[in-house]
Protein backbone atom coordinates (compact mmCIF):
# COMPACT_ATOMS: atom_id res chain seq x y z
CA UNK A 1 0.00 0.00 0.00
CA UNK A 2 1.61 3.25 -1.20
CA UNK A 3 1.95 6.03 1.64
CA UNK A 4 0.09 9.13 1.83
CA UNK A 5 0.87 12.20 3.62
CA UNK A 6 -0.54 12.82 6.94
CA UNK A 7 -3.45 14.90 7.25
CA UNK A 8 -5.10 14.92 10.36
CA UNK A 9 -4.71 17.27 12.84
CA UNK A 10 -5.75 16.94 16.16
CA UNK A 11 -8.96 18.80 16.63
CA UNK A 12 -9.62 21.44 19.81
CA UNK A 13 -11.44 19.97 22.49
CA UNK A 14 -14.86 18.79 21.55
CA UNK A 15 -17.61 20.29 22.76
CA UNK A 16 -20.75 17.94 21.54
CA UNK A 17 -23.00 17.19 23.85
CA UNK A 18 -23.26 14.04 24.92
CA UNK A 19 -26.65 12.34 25.47
CA UNK A 20 -28.67 9.11 25.19
CA UNK A 21 -29.55 9.11 21.88
CA UNK A 22 -26.41 9.00 20.22
CA UNK A 23 -26.44 6.57 17.55
CA UNK A 24 -24.07 5.04 14.56
CA UNK A 25 -23.62 8.66 13.41
CA UNK A 26 -24.56 10.30 16.30
CA UNK A 27 -22.07 8.57 18.25
CA UNK A 28 -18.91 9.16 15.91
CA UNK A 29 -16.71 11.12 16.97
CA UNK A 30 -16.57 14.14 13.99
CA UNK A 31 -12.73 14.00 13.67
CA UNK A 32 -13.06 9.81 12.67
CA UNK A 33 -15.88 10.79 9.81
CA UNK A 34 -13.03 12.64 7.83
CA UNK A 35 -10.98 9.78 8.13
CA UNK A 36 -13.11 6.90 7.25
CA UNK A 37 -12.89 7.33 3.54
CA UNK A 38 -9.30 7.16 3.33
CA UNK A 39 -6.42 4.64 3.13
CA UNK A 40 -4.57 2.90 6.57
CA UNK A 41 -2.90 6.43 7.58
CA UNK A 42 -5.73 8.48 7.85
CA UNK A 43 -8.39 5.79 8.48
CA UNK A 44 -6.92 5.43 11.55
CA UNK A 45 -3.51 3.46 10.81
CA UNK A 46 -0.49 4.77 9.03
CA UNK A 47 0.34 2.40 8.55
CA UNK A 48 9.25 4.09 11.90
CA UNK A 49 31.55 3.53 17.78
CA UNK A 50 34.05 1.57 15.84
CA UNK A 51 36.83 -0.29 17.34
CA UNK A 52 40.06 -1.43 17.06
CA UNK A 53 41.16 -4.77 14.91
CA UNK A 54 43.56 -5.66 17.43
CA UNK A 55 43.23 -8.99 18.53
CA UNK A 56 42.28 -9.99 21.89
CA UNK A 57 42.91 -13.12 24.94
CA UNK A 58 40.48 -15.24 25.09
CA UNK A 59 39.84 -14.26 28.70
CA UNK A 60 39.64 -10.55 28.01
CA UNK A 61 37.07 -11.60 25.75
CA UNK A 62 34.96 -13.51 27.56
CA UNK A 63 34.93 -11.41 30.51
CA UNK A 64 33.92 -7.98 28.20
CA UNK A 65 31.23 -10.78 27.04
CA UNK A 66 29.76 -11.20 30.37
CA UNK A 67 29.96 -7.91 31.25
CA UNK A 68 27.86 -6.19 28.82
CA UNK A 69 25.44 -9.18 28.94
CA UNK A 70 25.21 -7.81 32.95
CA UNK A 71 24.68 -4.45 31.40
CA UNK A 72 21.34 -5.31 30.17
CA UNK A 73 22.36 -4.80 26.40
CA UNK A 74 24.31 -2.08 26.37
CA UNK A 75 26.32 -3.55 24.02
CA UNK A 76 25.42 -5.96 21.35
CA UNK A 77 28.32 -9.01 20.01
CA UNK A 78 28.24 -12.39 18.69
CA UNK A 79 30.77 -14.95 18.09
CA UNK A 80 32.74 -15.36 15.04
CA UNK A 81 35.94 -16.43 13.25
CA UNK A 82 37.45 -17.63 16.33
CA UNK A 83 35.87 -15.84 19.07
CA UNK A 84 36.82 -12.64 17.89
CA UNK A 85 34.12 -9.69 19.01
CA UNK A 86 32.53 -8.35 16.27
CA UNK A 87 28.90 -6.45 16.13
CA UNK A 88 26.69 -7.26 13.54
CA UNK A 89 26.16 -3.76 11.02
CA UNK A 90 24.50 -1.31 12.80
CA UNK A 91 21.90 1.78 11.02
CA UNK A 92 25.20 4.14 11.74
CA UNK A 93 27.51 1.61 9.73
CA UNK A 94 29.61 0.43 12.57
CA UNK A 95 31.03 -2.63 11.70
CA UNK A 96 33.61 -4.15 14.64
CA UNK A 97 33.64 -3.54 18.58
CA UNK A 98 30.34 -2.40 20.79
CA UNK A 99 27.37 -0.99 18.87
CA UNK A 100 25.61 0.83 21.35
CA UNK A 101 21.97 1.81 19.61
CA UNK A 102 21.51 5.69 19.49
CA UNK A 103 17.92 7.25 18.98
CA UNK A 104 17.91 6.74 15.24
CA UNK A 105 18.33 3.18 15.49
CA UNK A 106 15.41 3.19 17.25
CA UNK A 107 13.89 5.33 15.15
CA UNK A 108 14.92 3.09 12.18
CA UNK A 109 13.22 0.38 14.33
CA UNK A 110 10.05 2.89 14.46
CA UNK A 111 9.83 3.19 10.75
CA UNK A 112 10.17 -0.53 9.71
CA UNK A 113 6.86 -1.26 11.91
CA UNK A 114 5.39 1.46 10.67
CA UNK A 115 6.13 0.47 7.25
CA UNK A 116 4.48 -3.32 8.18
CA UNK A 117 1.46 -1.30 9.45
CA UNK A 118 0.76 0.14 6.62
CA UNK A 119 1.74 -2.61 4.19
CA UNK A 120 0.26 -5.27 5.95
CA UNK A 121 -3.98 -5.10 5.97
CA UNK A 122 -4.73 -8.81 6.69
CA UNK A 123 -5.98 -8.99 9.68
CA UNK A 124 -9.19 -7.37 12.01
CA UNK A 125 -10.36 -4.15 10.36
CA UNK A 126 -7.58 -4.14 7.95
CA UNK A 127 -5.07 -3.15 10.61
CA UNK A 128 -2.40 -5.27 12.70
CA UNK A 129 -2.57 -1.92 15.12
CA UNK A 130 -4.63 -2.77 17.57
CA UNK A 131 -3.12 -6.65 18.34
CA UNK A 132 0.11 -4.91 18.84
CA UNK A 133 -1.36 -2.75 21.49
CA UNK A 134 -2.39 -5.27 22.80
CA UNK A 135 0.66 -7.49 22.65
CA UNK A 136 2.68 -4.84 24.81
CA UNK A 137 -0.07 -4.45 27.26
CA UNK A 138 -0.26 -7.52 28.01
CA UNK A 139 3.44 -8.57 28.07
CA UNK A 140 3.90 -5.54 30.40
CA UNK A 141 0.71 -6.23 32.18
CA UNK A 142 2.00 -9.44 34.21
CA UNK A 143 3.75 -7.42 36.83
CA UNK A 144 3.17 -8.04 40.61
CA UNK A 145 4.62 -5.00 42.47
CA UNK A 146 4.76 -7.52 45.78
CA UNK A 147 7.04 -10.00 44.16
CA UNK A 148 8.63 -7.46 41.46
CA UNK A 149 8.03 -10.31 39.04
CA UNK A 150 6.82 -10.53 35.41
CA UNK A 151 6.01 -6.70 33.35
CA UNK A 152 7.90 -6.28 30.00
CA UNK A 153 11.73 -7.12 30.90
CA UNK A 154 12.23 -10.58 29.80
CA UNK A 155 9.42 -11.28 26.78
CA UNK A 156 8.67 -14.43 28.17
CA UNK A 157 5.03 -14.53 26.62
CA UNK A 158 7.81 -16.36 23.67
CA UNK A 159 7.61 -19.34 25.61
CA UNK A 160 4.79 -21.83 25.86
CA UNK A 161 3.74 -21.60 29.44
CA UNK A 162 2.92 -18.13 29.50
CA UNK A 163 2.45 -17.76 25.35
CA UNK A 164 -0.52 -20.53 25.94
CA UNK A 165 -2.13 -18.37 28.61
CA UNK A 166 -5.86 -17.75 27.76
CA UNK A 167 -5.83 -14.43 28.17
CA UNK A 168 -3.30 -14.34 25.41
CA UNK A 169 -4.51 -15.77 23.24
CA UNK A 170 -3.95 -14.89 19.66
CA UNK A 171 -1.06 -12.62 20.14
CA UNK A 172 0.73 -14.99 18.20
CA UNK A 173 -0.02 -13.33 14.86
CA UNK A 174 1.61 -10.20 16.95
CA UNK A 175 4.66 -12.03 17.51
CA UNK A 176 4.93 -12.86 14.03
CA UNK A 177 4.22 -9.98 12.71
CA UNK A 178 7.09 -8.14 14.14
CA UNK A 179 9.78 -11.19 13.38
CA UNK A 180 11.23 -9.55 9.89
CA UNK A 181 11.79 -6.51 12.36
CA UNK A 182 13.80 -8.50 14.56
CA UNK A 183 15.60 -10.44 12.24
CA UNK A 184 16.75 -7.12 10.16
CA UNK A 185 17.67 -5.52 13.69
CA UNK A 186 18.46 -8.54 15.60
CA UNK A 187 20.83 -5.70 18.36
CA UNK A 188 17.49 -5.04 19.45
CA UNK A 189 15.38 -7.30 22.27
CA UNK A 190 12.49 -8.58 22.16
CA UNK A 191 10.74 -6.90 24.87
CA UNK A 192 11.98 -3.62 23.98
CA UNK A 193 10.91 -4.42 20.49
CA UNK A 194 7.49 -5.46 21.53
CA UNK A 195 7.20 -2.48 24.01
CA UNK A 196 8.28 -0.15 20.89
CA UNK A 197 5.96 -1.56 18.07
CA UNK A 198 3.05 -1.16 21.23
CA UNK A 199 4.15 2.73 21.12
CA UNK A 200 4.46 2.76 17.65
CA UNK A 201 1.13 1.31 16.55
CA UNK A 202 -0.55 3.48 19.17
CA UNK A 203 1.12 6.73 17.49
CA UNK A 204 0.42 5.26 13.81
CA UNK A 205 -3.33 5.31 14.80
CA UNK A 206 -3.33 8.84 15.51
CA UNK A 207 -3.20 8.67 18.95
CA UNK A 208 -0.72 10.47 21.59
CA UNK A 209 2.66 10.55 21.61
CA UNK A 210 4.36 8.00 23.82
CA UNK A 211 8.01 8.74 24.99
CA UNK A 212 9.70 5.30 25.40
CA UNK A 213 13.49 4.37 26.52
CA UNK A 214 14.68 1.15 25.98
CA UNK A 215 16.50 -0.85 28.14
CA UNK A 216 14.75 -4.37 28.54
CA UNK A 217 16.47 -7.79 28.41
CA UNK A 218 15.18 -11.30 27.32
CA UNK A 219 14.86 -13.66 29.66
CA UNK A 220 14.59 -17.77 29.62
CA UNK A 221 11.35 -19.80 30.06
CA UNK A 222 12.33 -19.98 33.93
CA UNK A 223 10.91 -16.24 34.03
CA UNK A 224 7.31 -16.97 32.63
CA UNK A 225 4.73 -15.32 35.04
CA UNK A 226 2.27 -17.71 35.97
CA UNK A 227 -1.61 -17.24 34.64
CA UNK A 228 -4.17 -15.17 36.15
CA UNK A 229 -2.47 -11.92 36.33
CA UNK A 230 -4.15 -10.15 33.73
CA UNK A 231 -7.67 -9.16 33.69
CA UNK A 232 -10.98 -11.32 33.04
CA UNK A 233 -13.57 -9.49 31.02
CA UNK A 234 -16.10 -11.15 32.31
CA UNK A 235 -15.91 -9.82 36.30
CA UNK A 236 -16.78 -7.08 37.48
CA UNK A 237 -14.61 -3.58 39.50
CA UNK A 238 -13.40 -5.42 42.64
CA UNK A 239 -11.28 -7.23 40.31
CA UNK A 240 -10.67 -4.99 38.54
CA UNK A 241 -8.76 -3.04 41.39
CA UNK A 242 -7.19 -6.37 42.77
CA UNK A 243 -5.84 -6.72 39.22
CA UNK A 244 -4.62 -3.41 38.49
CA UNK A 245 -3.93 -2.77 41.69
CA UNK A 246 -1.44 -5.37 41.73
CA UNK A 247 0.81 -3.79 39.26
CA UNK A 248 0.30 -0.29 41.23
CA UNK A 249 -2.19 1.36 39.34
CA UNK A 250 -5.17 3.79 41.39
CA UNK A 251 -8.75 4.28 39.63
CA UNK A 252 -8.25 7.10 37.53
CA UNK A 253 -5.33 4.88 35.86
CA UNK A 254 -7.35 2.00 35.45
CA UNK A 255 -10.07 3.97 33.35
CA UNK A 256 -7.53 5.81 31.63
CA UNK A 257 -5.67 2.42 30.53
CA UNK A 258 -9.65 1.05 29.97
CA UNK A 259 -9.64 3.38 27.19
CA UNK A 260 -7.50 1.10 24.67
CA UNK A 261 -10.40 -0.38 24.11
CA UNK A 262 -11.56 2.19 21.76
CA UNK A 263 -9.29 -0.45 19.44
CA UNK A 264 -9.50 -3.67 18.02
CA UNK A 265 -12.48 -6.35 18.65
CA UNK A 266 -12.94 -9.50 20.59
CA UNK A 267 -13.25 -12.97 19.35
CA UNK A 268 -15.17 -16.04 20.02
CA UNK A 269 -12.08 -18.55 19.29
CA UNK A 270 -10.05 -16.42 21.57
CA UNK A 271 -12.07 -14.79 25.04
CA UNK A 272 -15.17 -15.98 23.86
CA UNK A 273 -16.70 -12.23 23.68
CA UNK A 274 -17.78 -11.43 20.44
CA UNK A 275 -17.43 -7.87 18.63
CA UNK A 276 -15.73 -4.31 18.77
CA UNK A 277 -15.93 -2.17 21.17
CA UNK A 278 -15.97 1.48 18.83
CA UNK A 279 -17.58 2.41 15.64
CA UNK A 280 -13.78 3.11 14.25
CA UNK A 281 -11.33 0.16 16.56
CA UNK A 282 -8.30 1.06 14.23
CA UNK A 283 -8.29 4.97 15.60
CA UNK A 284 -7.72 5.74 18.96
CA UNK A 285 -9.59 8.40 20.60
CA UNK A 286 -12.41 9.06 23.39
CA UNK A 287 -14.74 7.49 21.81
CA UNK A 288 -15.05 4.45 23.93
CA UNK A 289 -16.32 6.67 26.83
CA UNK A 290 -18.85 8.40 24.70
CA UNK A 291 -20.04 5.19 24.01
CA UNK A 292 -20.34 4.01 27.44
CA UNK A 293 -22.34 6.78 28.53
CA UNK A 294 -24.13 7.65 25.41
CA UNK A 295 -25.67 3.91 24.53
CA UNK A 296 -28.01 2.32 25.90
CA UNK A 297 -26.59 -1.10 26.77
CA UNK A 298 -28.35 -4.11 27.24
CA UNK A 299 -27.19 -8.12 27.67
CA UNK A 300 -26.59 -9.55 24.27
CA UNK A 301 -29.08 -12.46 23.45
CA UNK A 302 -26.52 -15.61 22.31
CA UNK A 303 -25.14 -18.55 23.44
CA UNK A 304 -21.79 -17.16 23.99
CA UNK A 305 -20.53 -15.52 27.29
CA UNK A 306 -22.17 -12.76 29.22
CA UNK A 307 -21.60 -9.55 26.97
CA UNK A 308 -23.81 -6.05 26.32
CA UNK A 309 -24.63 -4.96 22.96
CA UNK A 310 -26.10 -1.84 22.08
CA UNK A 311 -29.65 -1.53 21.26
CA UNK A 312 -29.00 0.76 18.61
CA UNK A 313 -26.81 -0.48 16.50
CA UNK A 314 -26.58 -3.98 17.64
CA UNK A 315 -22.77 -3.77 16.12
CA UNK A 316 -21.44 -2.81 19.64
CA UNK A 317 -20.26 -4.74 22.45
CA UNK A 318 -19.04 -4.07 26.59
CA UNK A 319 -17.78 -6.41 28.31
CA UNK A 320 -18.69 -6.60 32.36
CA UNK A 321 -15.63 -5.03 32.93
CA UNK A 322 -16.46 -2.59 30.87
CA UNK A 323 -19.82 -1.44 32.52
CA UNK A 324 -18.09 -1.47 35.61
CA UNK A 325 -16.34 1.82 34.76
CA UNK A 326 -19.77 3.48 34.91
CA UNK A 327 -21.64 1.55 37.49
CA UNK A 328 -18.85 2.52 40.10
CA UNK A 329 -18.79 6.07 41.05
CA UNK A 330 -14.82 6.30 41.65
CA UNK A 331 -14.43 4.92 38.12
CA UNK A 332 -17.37 6.63 36.49
CA UNK A 333 -16.25 10.20 37.43
CA UNK A 334 -12.50 9.92 35.08
CA UNK A 335 -15.24 8.24 32.50
CA UNK A 336 -17.07 11.16 32.39
CA UNK A 337 -13.99 13.37 32.05
CA UNK A 338 -12.19 11.56 29.21
CA UNK A 339 -15.78 11.66 27.38
CA UNK A 340 -15.87 15.79 27.48
CA UNK A 341 -12.40 16.09 26.84
CA UNK A 342 -10.60 13.76 24.54
CA UNK A 343 -7.31 15.92 25.12
CA UNK A 344 -7.71 15.39 28.65
CA UNK A 345 -7.70 11.51 27.95
CA UNK A 346 -4.77 11.55 25.71
CA UNK A 347 -2.51 13.56 28.00
CA UNK A 348 -3.37 11.11 31.05
CA UNK A 349 -3.57 7.99 28.69
CA UNK A 350 0.01 8.76 27.42
CA UNK A 351 1.38 9.01 31.14
CA UNK A 352 -0.17 5.79 31.96
CA UNK A 353 1.37 3.86 28.67
CA UNK A 354 4.62 5.51 30.07
CA UNK A 355 4.30 3.60 33.31
CA UNK A 356 2.29 0.41 32.00
CA UNK A 357 5.47 -0.24 29.60
CA UNK A 358 8.15 0.16 32.48
CA UNK A 359 6.71 -1.29 34.95
CA UNK A 360 9.44 -3.66 36.93
CA UNK A 361 12.39 -2.77 34.35
CA UNK A 362 15.64 -2.15 35.94
CA UNK A 363 16.84 0.38 34.25
CA UNK A 364 20.29 2.00 33.74
CA UNK A 365 18.81 5.23 32.01
CA UNK A 366 16.77 8.19 34.19
CA UNK A 367 13.59 8.91 33.31
CA UNK A 368 14.73 12.44 31.19
CA UNK A 369 16.33 10.23 28.78
CA UNK A 370 12.73 8.45 27.43
CA UNK A 371 12.88 9.79 23.62
CA UNK A 372 9.76 10.87 21.57
CA UNK A 373 9.73 9.18 18.37
CA UNK A 374 8.78 10.44 15.04
CA UNK A 375 5.32 8.60 13.34
CA UNK A 376 5.98 8.14 10.03
CA UNK A 377 5.08 11.19 7.85
CA UNK A 378 5.57 13.46 10.75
Amino acid sequence: MAATPRTFTRLAARTTPINSTLRLTATRNPRLLALECQTFRSSSRRGYASGSNAKSSPIGYYATFAALAAAGGAGYFYLNNGGIAEVKKGSSGETRGVFTPRKEDYQQVYNEIAKLLEEKDDYDDGSYGPVIVRLAWHCSGTYDKQTNTGGSNGATMRFAPEGDHGANAGLKAARDFLEPVKEKHSWITYSDLWTLAGVCAIQEMQGPSIPWRPGRTDRDVSMCTPDGRLPDGAKDQTHLRAIFGRMGFDDREIVALSGAHALGRCHTDRSGFQGPWSFSPTVVSNDYFRLLLGEKWVWKKWNGPKQYEDTGSKTLMMLPTDMALVKDASFKKHVERYAKDDGVFFKEFSDVIVKLLELGVPFQSKEEDRMTLKTLGG
